[in-house]
């Protein structure tokens, strides 16, 4: 019981600290579908499903938001043979540092739905790939590459729900015959500590 009291005490101190702060630090996890793209014909582009988890800053500015985050993330795709050849996975682990610009579409009291958009930076930090070896060589992964992201997020009292897509917009596995970029559907959910 104490514990309980505890608890309650503590979150009725941070919930106006939060609501008044122009600055929320917070953490955040979730999900994410991948997939890569190519213009091989022969080779059918299957989505696969990962985490991340990493923290994120959020400086307000009136209704304008910067907000830096910073996460783990597990992304990649698998390429499947149209006549029911070879399946080749790329499985990549990663940190993810996107600089997101967003407007506050809706405030009404402890709750806030917004908007916003801006450049991913993607670091690799392993590579694994399984597959056919003479088509596919994991050397030609990228060490890290530049993306987009934009989609919308909700708030309430001290949680946060994100759903955005990404786009790479360099080259995630550049070979000699064969080329392809990464797109991502992402939704994460938040906790502000601050």
């Amino acid at each position: 019981m104490k514990k309980i009291v505890i608890i309650l005490l503590f979150t009725s101190f941070l919930l106006p600290a939060a609501a008044q702060s122009p600055i929320n630090l917070g953490l955040k996890g979730g999900i994410n579908s991948t997939k890569l793209t190519s213009d091989l014909s022969e080779y059918d582009e299957e989505s696969i499903n990962k985490f991340h988890a990493g923290a994120f800053v959020r400086v307000n500015l009136g209704n304008i938001y910067v907000q830096p985050e910073a996460y783990f993330n597990s992304k990649g795709g698998e390429l499947h043979g149209t006549t029911g050849g070879v399946v080749n996975s790329f499985d990549l682990k990663t940190v993810d540092v996107p600089v997101l610009l967003g407007i506050n579409i809706i405030k009404k009291g402890p709750l806030a739905v917004r908007a916003n958009a801006g450049p991913v930076f993607t670091f690799v930090t392993d590579k694994e790939f399984d597959g056919d070896g003479e088509m596919f060589d994991k050397d030609y992964i990228e060490d890290n590459f530049f993306g987009w992201q934009y989609g919308v997020g909700a708030d309430f009292m001290m949680f946060t729900l994100d759903v955005r897509m990404e786009n790479s917009s360099g080259e995630l596995y550049s070979g000699p015959d064969f080329e392809s970029k990464s797109k991502s559907f992402v939704i994460s959910l938040g906790f502000k500590l601050l």
